[in-house]
């Protein structure tokens, strides 16, 4: 069967399940995308490599890569497989040299592991057709924005940051990070990005 690419389009809030995230996959040569819910934690996860924050300790997905680079292993490329009863299934396709395993994982967890190795992302016509979303006419060939790739929503921002200057809240991010309360940070940042662009 014919791989097809995908890339991560956006990470928003779930319309179908409370406390989890929709990431958007979409097909590199097409208009056809594929929604894979996932939980806060992967979200999280995800969100925090795209936006090249620096956890003060490696979260889990951040020590298997810590590991594998240890150990001279390389995640080539994630597939996913297959789709039962609604469940995406994955698979991680390493290289130790030679030696060459495909590991089954949790499609969110295969997820949060690319984007930290930096290797593409798979899927089949089948599965495309199965769990995928055609882009209508009015939003076909518009490319998404370079913004959504990296929105993730989080619970509404507190009242008391408006009060606080661009330099505090950029010293209370460096404190949210050292004391590894990642989402604070992320509300914090998404409070210095709404100042920007407004």
């Amino acid at each position: 069967m014919k791989k097809i690419e995908l890339e991560i389009i956006a990470l928003s809030d779930s319309n179908s399940s409370a406390n989890s995230y929709a990431i958007v996959l979409g097909e590199k040569l097409g208009n056809r995308r594929l929604p894979v819910i996932i939980g806060a934690f992967e979200a999280q996860a995800i969100a925090i490599e795209l936006e090249k924050m620096k956890p003060a300790r490696p979260l889990t997905h951040d020590l298997f890569k810590n590991f594998a680079d240890a150990f001279g292993l390389r995640l080539e490329e994630v597939v996913i497989s297959d789709l039962r009863e609604g469940i995406f299934y994955s698979l991680l396709h390493c290289r130790n040299g030679q030696d060459i395993k495909d590991i089954d994982a949790r499609t969110s967890d295969a997820l949060a592991l690319a984007v930290r190795f930096n290797c593409p992302i798979y899927t089949y016509d089948h599965i495309l057709d199965t769990g995928g979303i055609v882009f209508d006419n009015e939003t076909e060939g518009q490319e998404p924005a370079e913004e959504s790739v990296k929105e993730v929503p989080v619970p509404r921002r507190k009242k008391g940051f408006d009060a606080k200057t661009d330099e505090e809240l950029e010293k209370m991010i460096s404190e949210a990070l050292q004391q590894e309360d990642y989402e604070k940070a992320a509300q914090i940042r998404d409070e210095l990005e709404r100042r920007k662009s407004s």
